[in-house]
This record gives C-alpha cells, sequence and structure tokens, in this order.
C-alpha cells in the first residue's frame, strides 16, 4: 500500500504545534486519539523530543501509521495502538491527550464516550487538547465550517460539527477545567482542559 497522506495535516500542523508546545512542554508521554495517516504524530514526536508520542486509532488505520512511524524512525514514538472509543481502552495513565478533527467524525454518543472514558487514563494533572472546526454558542463560526456542516452529515447523518459549549459540558462532567479556547487558522480551533491535581494531605 502507499503511505497515506492527508494535505490538511501539513496546513495544519505549524499552527498546532505552537499550541502544543505552550501546553505539553511539561508533559512526559502523550496518547494521540485518532492518529489518522500519522503525520502528525512523526511531526510533532521529532519537534518536541521530551515526549513520548503514543499513536492510537482503529484496527484498519494502523498500516498506514506504521509506513510513517517507521520511515521517521523516531525514538519516542512506540507502536501504534489499536483503539476504538467503543471497545477495551488503553490500561495506563498518561499526562496528555491529543485528538485531531476526530469529534465531527464520531457520532455524539461516540463523543460521549470518549470524555466518559478519559478519567480511566488521564494521571493526576494531565491536559488534553482537541483541534478541529467547532461551533460556538449553537452557530457555525464561517461560511465555510457551515458547508463542511453539511457535507458531513449529507454523508453521514451522524457526523457534523460539535458546539464548543456541548463538548465542554462534557469534559466538565470529566473533571477537567478548560485552559484555554485559542483560536486557529481556517476557523479551526484547539481546545485545552486541565485535570486538577489532587490536594496536598495536610
Amino acid at each position: 500500500m502507499d503511505k497515506p497522506c492527508a494535505p490538511a495535516c501539513d496546513r495544519n500542523r505549524e499552527p498546532i504545534l505552537a499550541a502544543l508546545r505552550d501546553h505539553f512542554a511539561d508533559r512526559s508521554e502523550v496518547l494521540e486519539i485518532g492518529s489518522g495517516t500519522g503525520q502528525h504524530a512523526v511531526h510533532f514526536a521529532a519537534a518536541m523530543p521530551h515526549l513520548v508520542w503514543q499513536c492510537s486509532d482503529r484496527e484498519e488505520n494502523l498500516p498506514g501509521i506504521r509506513m510513517w512511524l517507521d520511515e521517521a524512525a523516531l525514538p519516542n514514538t512506540p507502536a501504534p495502538l489499536s483503539f476504538d472509543v467503543n471497545g477495551p481502552w488503553p490500561e495506563r495513565r498518561y499526562d496528555a491527550v491529543f485528538s485531531a478533527n476526530t469529534l465531527h467524525i464520531m457520532g455524539w454518543p461516540e463523543v460521549e464516550r470518549l470524555f466518559a472514558g478519559l478519567p480511566a487514563i488521564l494521571a493526576p494533572d494531565a491536559k488534553l487538547a482537541i483541534y478541529g472546526p467547532f461551533n460556538v454558542g449553537g452557530r457555525h463560526t464561517s461560511e465555510g465550517n457551515a458547508l463542511f456542516d453539511a457535507s458531513l452529515k449529507a454523508k453521514s447523518p451522524h457526523q457534523g460539527l460539535r458546539d464548543v459549549e456541548a463538548v465542554n459540558a462534557l469534559a466538565r462532567r470529566a473533571g477537567l477545567a478548560l485552559v484555554e479556547d485559542r483560536a486557529m487558522p481556517a476557523n479551526n480551533r484547539c481546545l485545552v482542559w486541565r485535570r486538577p491535581a489532587p490536594a496536598a494531605a495536610g
């Protein structure tokens, strides 16, 4: 098979990297949920060698991810995990989780399962960063996002842009506090939450 390539990954990787440098500078191990082609993983892992970057995705996407990881041969990218929010979750904790352009592909029940499962894999004081297009206040933020949303729903009715407020409500229910809502190019956003560290005893 040919190595998969998503042109959008090349366009958005630098703005995302700038956000991750700000929030993941003191992290050690990142779980990427929905690694897609694997392009983001090799770019971010090369730029932030202090991080172990753990890719994950559905089984059918792992061969393409492995091609990117094998070609880059970075020391901080272990073999990708087979992971679907509807199935078994990793049995370890991470101090950072990242996902890009996944929430509008999942059905809303899957988005709910994603956030409900996060507390089991997030270490104390962990951060969660999610990138993609979102609605704000129940409305599209641009004509382009409105057209994109319509195209998603025409193809698969369960897909569609999510409201920032609804996603943040799920995050709060999972014990996460929003620390930044960063506007990104092409009417995207990078939302970052933090799991508060337990209060010190005494």
